[in-house]
């Protein structure tokens, strides 16, 4: 079977999976290095796009937040920090200077020692 045909053997079902995964990629939700990608059956599909996505998660967990520096989104992506809490990390440094250490952060209203514990390793102030 060459990639992009319909095997006959396939049912409805199938079918149905595997145009749900054509319909996400055609929204752009996966990278299209995925697209390029050509599977047997769903199943393998499937698969293969959670491990993209696992990976993908485990980069973005790895990456070093500068909390002097960081934009609303970049603040965002820490555990517990939301949209809110983003902007009162921005607001206390607009307000109080750059953060001395990263246990400062606790001094911002709504976010505790739990919180900068979660997150130390993912957190600067260089």
């Amino acid at each position: 079977m060459r990639c992009g045909s319909w095997p006959n053997s396939m049912n409805k079902p199938t079918r149905v999976v595997v145009l749900g995964i054509l319909w996400v990629l055609q929204l752009g939700l996966i990278s299209n290095a995925w697209a390029q990608q050509c599977f047997a059956d769903a199943n393998q599909a499937y698969a293969y796009l959670i491990t993209q996505q696992q990976s993908q998660q485990l980069a973005k967990q790895s990456v070093v937040i500068n909390l002097n520096t960081a934009a609303e989104g970049e603040l965002t992506q820490l555990i517990g920090i939301g949209s809110s809490k983003a902007q009162q990390i921005i607001l206390y440094r607009e307000a109080f200077g750059p953060f001395g250490s990263v246990d400062e952060l606790a001094k911002v209203k709504g976010i505790g020692d739990k919180t900068v514990a979660k997150n130390r390793a993912r957190m600067s102030v260089e």
